[in-house]
Order: C-alpha cells, then sequence, then structure tokens
C-alpha cells in the first residue's frame, strides 16, 4: 500500500513539473524543458562567438567588390544564357555590347583559356584566323577579339605566322563577307513571266483585282501570283502556302491579300512591299473554295469544304471570330460581304441554299433554299450594296435585295446553256457579267434583265473543252470598260464593252514546266517550253509574252525539247508517250506526223542535221523526222547532249561516253569515269571544247572533249538532282539549275569564284538558260512561271 503511494506521489510531482514547464514556456510544443534550454543556450553561445571573429581587412573588401563589379559587367555583356565551353565570336556583339566590354577591366580569361587552347598553334586554322584579321591583315583590337593581353599577343604572332607561310592571305576577307557579296551580285528576278491559273473542269476559278484595276491575283499551284493588268509580263509571286493554293483576293484598301489552299489555311500578306506573311489562320479541316473582305478591309469570310463547319469569320490581323457561318448542310463554293453598313454577308453551296448574314458579329439571317436547283458557284453583292445576285450550275440568275435579303426576282432565263461558273459587278452596279461552261461571257442590264453583249470564245461551232469559261472578274477603277475571263485552259481573256472580239489573249503554262530551250533568229530571242500536261509555248524574250503551239501536241509530260537550224528552223519534242514530234519555228505549229520511240525518252539532242533521243537501251538517230539509225549503249543512258557532229551519253553508272555522229550512227571517242551517281544533265560548250556534267547528287563536273581530262569537280554547292546545265556565249560561265529549288553560275577560271540564287523556283528548278548576250539567265521551274535575271560582275 505504501509503496502505491509512493509511486503515485511520485507520478504527480513528475506531472507537476511538466505542466509548470509547459505553462512557462512561450513555445507552443510538447517538447521537453531540457531541450528549449540546450537551444537558447546555444544561440547565445553563437552569437558571442561571432562577436568575437575577426573582421575582414578593408583591402580584402574592396578586392572582392571588384570581383562582384566585374561580374555584373560579365552579365550584362551576356544577354544570352550560355553554357559551359560556349565561344562568343567578336561577330555576334552589337555596338552598345563592345562598348561595354571596352570599358570593362582586363579578363582574367577568354575563349582560349576556357578551351584549353594555344593561340600560336592556331595559324594553320583557317577558320579562327579569319575571326581574328582585318581585312588589312593586321589583328583585330582587343575591345573585339576580347582576348587578354597576352592572347592578344600570341593571336598577333600567330597570324603574322600564317601569312609569312603563305597559310593567310596577306590582305584578307571574311569568306562569309565575300559570300554574301557575290549573292548580292544577284538580287530579286528582274522580271517574272508568271504561270496561268490552275483550273479544274466543272468548279469555279476566283479571280480579283485591285480598287485602282491595275493588277490580277489568282492562285496558280502552290503559288499566287500579281499580274499587272497592262503589262502581263511584270508579276509578283507569293510562295508561302504549303499546299495547292485556290483563291486570292485583294483588300479594298489595296494593301493586303488574303490567300487561301487546299489545306484550309487562309495566309493574309503585304502586297505592296516584300510579300510578309501579316497572319495565318486555320480555317475549314478541307479546301478554301472563295473569302471575302469586308468594306473597311478589317474582317474576313472564308468558305470552303469542312468537317466541323464550313466557313468561319475573322479578323484579318488576329484571326479572332466576328461571327459563325451556320445554316449550311455541304461544302459552299462562294462568298460576298455588303461593303457598307449595315454589314451583310451571303454564302451559298453545294446544297442550292442561299444563306443571309447579318452583322458584325456575321450571324444567320435567313436561309433561301427553293430558287437554285443544282450546285450554286458564284454570289455577289453590287458595289452601291442595293442588290445581289446568285448564279448556278443550273444556268439560273437570281436578284436578291442587297439590305434585306429579299428575292427580287429571276433573269436570263434559258440564255446560258451551260453552268454558271462566275459573276461580277461593274462600278456603277448597274450591270454584272457572268461566265459560263457554254464558252460565253454575257453582259446583263440590271434593270432591263436581259443581256447587253456576247462573246463566245474559242473556235465558231467548235464546243471544245478548253474554252469553257471557269471565272470572270469586272476591274474598277478602270475606264475603259475592261473585263477579264478565265478559261478552263488557262487562257485569260481581255474583253472590252462594245468590242465583238478579245483584245487580247493572255497565254502561259499552268503545270510544272519540265524543259527549256532558247533560239535566236535574226537577233531576236525565242524561248521554246514544255510543261507535265504536254503543253509547249513560244516565248518572246523581248516583251515576255507566249504563245501555245497549235497542233498535234503529246497528251502528257514533255521530257525535253531541242533546235536545229536544219530547213527553215524546227524544234524538236519529246515525250512521255513515247513519240518524237517536230515544231515549226515560224508558223509555230506541229507539223508532221509523231515519230514511234522504242521507249521511255531521257532526252533529245541535235545536231547539224540529226536529232538524238536518249532511251534506257539505246540512242536513237533521226533525220527530217525519219529514223535512220540506233546505237546501243553498255550501260542505263540517262541523258543525251549534242553539238555539231559530237555527242554525249550520260548513264545510270555515272559514265559518259563521247561519240561522233554520222547520218546514221554514232562512233564512240572517248569514256569517262565522270561521277559516282547516275548523270542527269549534260552541256557542250560554244566551241564543244568542254563538256559540263551534272549528277543525281548535285554535283557539277567538268572534262575536257578532246581527251576527257577533268578540268574542275569543285562545284559541289547543290544539295538535289543537277536538272539543267547552260554555257554563256563566251564559254567561260555555266549555270545549273536543280530540284534544290536554287541556281548557280561557276566561273570556268575560278572554280572558286560563284554566284548563288537561292528559291529561286518553288519546289525545283527545271531548265535554266542564257539571253540577252549572257548578260541575262533565263529559268523555268515546278511553279510554272519564267523568270528573268540579271548577272553582274562576271569576269
Amino acid at each position: 500500500m505504501s509503496s502505491a503511494i509512493l509511486s503515485s506521489s511520485a507520478l504527480l510531482r513528475n506531472v507537476t513539473t511538466a505542466r509548470v514547464g509547459l505553462s512557462g514556456c512561450r513555445w507552443s510544443s510538447t517538447g521537453a524543458i531540457s531541450e528549449f534550454a540546450s537551444q537558447r543556450e546555444s544561440v547565445s553561445r553563437n552569437a558571442i562567438f561571432k562577436r568575437r571573429e575577426r573582421q575582414p581587412s578593408r583591402a580584402i573588401y574592396l578586392e572582392e567588390q571588384k570581383s562582384a563589379t566585374e561580374s555584373r559587367g560579365l552579365e550584362k555583356f551576356h544577354p544570352r544564357d550560355y553554357k559551359a565551353g560556349d565561344i562568343v565570336a567578336p561577330k555576334d556583339m552589337s555596338p552598345t555590347q563592345m562598348k561595354k566590354w571596352g570599358k570593362r577591366q582586363s579578363p582574367g580569361t577568354d575563349a582560349f583559356d576556357a578551351l584549353n587552347l594555344k593561340p600560336l598553334d592556331m595559324y594553320k586554322n583557317f577558320s579562327v584566323m579569319s575571326e581574328y584579321m582585318t581585312n588589312m591583315g593586321r589583328i583585330k583590337p582587343r575591345t573585339e577579339t576580347g582576348l587578354r593581353p597576352v592572347n592578344q599577343r600570341k593571336m598577333a604572332k600567330a597570324l603574322r605566322r600564317a601569312i609569312g607561310m603563305g597559310l593567310m592571305p596577306s590582305v584578307h576577307r571574311h569568306p562569309e563577307v565575300i559570300a554574301s557579296e557575290l549573292r548580292a551580285r544577284m538580287e530579286g528576278p528582274e522580271s517574272i513571266w508568271a504561270a496561268s491559273p490552275s483550273t479544274t473542269r466543272g468548279q469555279p476559278t476566283q479571280l480579283s483585282s485591285d480598287a485602282k484595276g491595275e493588277r490580277l491575283a489568282y492562285a496558280s499551284n502552290k503559288s499566287i501570283f500579281l499580274r499587272s493588268i497592262d503589262d502581263p509580263a511584270v508579276a509578283k509571286q507569293y510562295t508561302e502556302h504549303k499546299a495547292q493554293t485556290t483563291v486570292a483576293r485583294f483588300s479594298p484598301s489595296g494593301f493586303y491579300v488574303a490567300s487561301g489552299d487546299a489545306a484550309g489555311i487562309v495566309r493574309v500578306w503585304d502586297c505592296v512591299g516584300d510579300g510578309i506573311t501579316k497572319g495565318e489562320y486555320s480555317i475549314v479541316n478541307g479546301r478554301i473554295n472563295d473569302l471575302a473582305w469586308d468594306g473597311d478591309s478589317q474582317r474576313i469570310i472564308a468558305v470552303g469544304d469542312g468537317k466541323q463547319r464550313y466557313g468561319h469569320c475573322i479578323t484579318w490581323d488576329s484571326g479572332n471570330t466576328v461571327g459563325e457561318i451556320t445554316g449550311h448542310t455541304q461544302q459552299l463554293n462562294t462568298v460576298s460581304i455588303r461593303q457598307q453598313r449595315p454589314l451583310r454577308a451571303a454564302t451559298a453551296g453545294d446544297d442550292r441554299k442561299t444563306v443571309f448574314y447579318h452583322g458584325a458579329p456575321f450571324k444567320f439571317n435567313n436561309g433561301i433554299a427553293d430558287k437554285h436547283s443544282n450546285y450554286i458557284y458564284g454570289v455577289g453583292f453590287s458595289p452601291d450594296g442595293s442588290h445581289l445576285v446568285s448564279v448556278g450550275a443550273d444556268r439560273k440568275i437570281w436578284l436578291y435585295d442587297g439590305k434585306s435579303g429579299e428575292t427580287k426576282g429571276q433573269i436570263g432565263e434559258g440564255e446560258h446553256n451551260g453552268s454558271i461558273f462566275g459573276v461580277s459587278w461593274a462600278k456603277d452596279s448597274r450591270k454584272f457579267v457572268t461566265a459560263s461552261a457554254d464558252r460565253t461571257v454575257k453582259i446583263w442590264d440590271v434593270e432591263a434583265g436581259k443581256a447587253t453583249q456576247t462573246w463566245t470564245l474559242g473556235e465558231e461551232g467548235a464546243m471544245a473543252v478548253r474554252d469553257h469559261q471557269v471565272g470572270v472578274v469586272w476591274p474598277h477603277g478602270r475606264s475603259d470598260d475592261l473585263l477579264i475571263s478565265l478559261s478552263l485552259s488557262g487562257d485569260l481573256n481581255y474583253l472590252v464593252e462594245g468590242t465583238p472580239k478579245p483584245r487580247q489573249v493572255i497565254s502561259g503554262h499552268q503545270k510544272s514546266i519540265t524543259s527549256l530551250n532558247q533560239t535566236t533568229v535574226d537577233n531576236k530571242e525565242t524561248l521554246w517550253t514544255g510543261s507535265f500536261d504536254g503543253r509547249v509555248c513560244n516565248w518572246d524574250v523581248a516583251t515576255g509574252t507566249a504563245e501555245e503551239i497549235e497542233g498535234d501536241a503529246h497528251p502528257g509530260y514533255v521530257a525535253g525539247l531541242a533546235a536545229t537550224p536544219e530547213g527553215s528552223g524546227r524544234i524538236y519534242s519529246v515525250g512521255w508517250d513515247d513519240t518524237l514530234r517536230s515544231i515549226d519555228a515560224s508558223a509555230k505549229t506541229y507539223t508532221g506526223s509523231a515519230a514511234k520511240l522504242n521507249g521511255q525518252p531521257k532526252g533529245v539532242a541535235a545536231g547539224d542535221t540529226t536529232v538524238l533521243t536518249g532511251e534506257s537501251e539505246s540512242v536513237e538517230i533521226f533525220q527530217d523526222g525519219q529514223k535512220t539509225g540506233e546505237f546501243k549503249t553498255d550501260f542505263a543512258a540517262t541523258t543525251v547532249a549534242a553539238h555539231g557532229t559530237m555527242a554525249a551519253v550520260g548513264g545510270e553508272n555515272g559514265s559518259v561516253q563521247i561519240c561522233a555522229i554520222s547520218s546514221s550512227r554514232l562512233s564512240p571517242r572517248a569514256d569517262i569515269n565522270a561521277s559516282r551517281n547516275p548523270i542527269s544533265s549534260l552541256a557542250f560548250s560554244p566551241d564543244a571544247s568542254h563538256l559540263a556534267v551534272g549528277d543525281l547528287r548535285g554535283r557539277v563536273l567538268v572534262f575536257k572533249v578532246s581527251d576527257g581530262s577533268l578540268v574542275t569537280d569543285r562545284w559541289t554547292a547543290h544539295t538535289a538532282r543537277i536538272t539543267s546545265l547552260s554555257w554563256n556565249a563566251a564559254g567561260s560561265h555555266v549555270v545549273s539549275g536543280s530540284l534544290d529549288t536554287n541556281i548557280f553560275v561557276w566561273s570556268l577560271a575560278k572554280p572558286g569564284d560563284w554566284i548563288e540564287l537561292q528559291n529561286a523556283h518553288k519546289e525545283g528548278v527545271h531548265g535554266v538558260g542564257w539571253v540577252a548576250g549572257s548578260s541575262k539567265i533565263i529559268s523555268a521551274g515546278a511553279d510554272a512561271a519564267v523568270k528573268v535575271w540579271k548577272v553582274e560582275g562576271l569576269q
């Protein structure tokens, strides 16, 4: 019992003690009193110890401040986040940074110290020497090199050593500077002969003109062309689209163009300056068929074929939504916006419905589904906003009130005998023009409700599909009553109200240009081009105008063109229909019958009196359009070239065989192992003393014809197949075109001196040549355009 009392009293004493300790402590904790006591004691001891520590001397303090100041200076000098091992070249510094660098104290370390390199060992390194050397062969000042004084002196010694040993020129220019200056010799093209608009049978093609009526905008392949109406040889090309382009529209202000493509992307870009893209917006998941600007040049409605939606309303500068396109169940083909307030918009498409919108923001107001019985291809508000017109595949024309959308009535029933693909208003809003698949273009008087003039395009009595009229525009701002229609063939027809015939027809290529050749007769230079769709055009180099060759043409790919001086002048063409055809150069028409070849042609070349066609297993010889012989090759032939009585055949194995030409045979003279890659292009110099060879990997080599010896193999800047080679008249320079989209001009006397033109043709260069006395280069490519480049500084 007593022991229990004692134990309980002890427990009570412990509890009392703990209770007192907790109440006397200002921390809200469950720890023991001894722990808090030890903490307080350690804090007091540390404070006493710190008070007893020795204070740093003033010299050490100043040294630390100096180091911190230098670090802050370096932080200002390096605005980017550099990692260990990175090197900052002096050319990367701005003038402000250089000034700060010069003011800072002498660096303790520099690039050579960081990389553990010895400046004196760098005298063999041309790149390093170029970074630290001035144009006059001296070392750059330390404010530009950023080196420590000792390394600055060692680098200066290394430079003198390199110059003394002939490793560096005494008067030096940085290779990058030289290359940029060479590229600057050839700026942009002197002129662009634009491709024709891309067309599809049974679909409308949109044309647009600017507010002044001076330029025409349309889509072609993956480019947008802005073409002068008065001088069609003057054009501008926009190439930023990645997919097939479908439509382009000028803004009412005339400063911007909105263009759409088959991927559902709309791009807005500057059409006055350098064509800088201002915005890129995804509208639908499919093809953009049409778009329209509002009168303030602020809003755009784009329509097409999508999955979630068939159109969208956006602001041009930000892409913000300013309405919805609803009320349709199938793809939309056309859209128009009223240019006056209150804003109105109309859309129509394959669901045979015309939908009216109020804005902005644009929202559904009314849908008219009982007027058209087939696809609707065009709608348009009149310039004064009082009328709206719709046309379609049912050959009907309906008029509506431009403000309320109420139906006014139908006009011209039975006048068109084919689908109506396009409509455009005159600037006075009293007349509009329509284009139809019946090959006619008609002007309509709104008040009278009847056609006042009709043009029928193409040959009379012939219902050629190529003459279907698939687009039309009536340019405002002009005083000559000019309107422009588009044929399915891509021809632009200049029509003037009151005249029965077209004033002018602009022709060109719609598909990729695959071959090029040029001739000069009586000092008149002529360019010949063939394209993927079998079309061959004749171009007047002086004016930039084209004429399509008439007659029995190739149905598809034109693989090559060759000119021969025989007779009155002929142009020979080969195509993937495995035929050789002849063109009368003066009459500009095909003559005679096509000669059947043994296989698919790889190319064609013309000598003095013979024509050679290269196939995979042989070279066929023709004279006056008749086959006279055949030469079996030991390799698979890939290309052929000829000059006078000499010929060259390139092979799949990289070899070139030089032969002498007779009327019925080729006699081998020399074999050249030119490359490890298949040969893709050949060209003889004007005097036939040299042969330029291009291969599949982008290399260009030159050999002597007499003995097959190599002249140069340094021309390796191309990165894809060489498609064309051409010598200038003097035989001193070679121009090359490649699938890498670039053009190079090479100097035979100075193989290291070259001129580069990057991105000359979108998706590849297919033909190059010299014109205007070898002072200009002419080229053609996959964008179906022909470009003329002025070359300066050739030596």
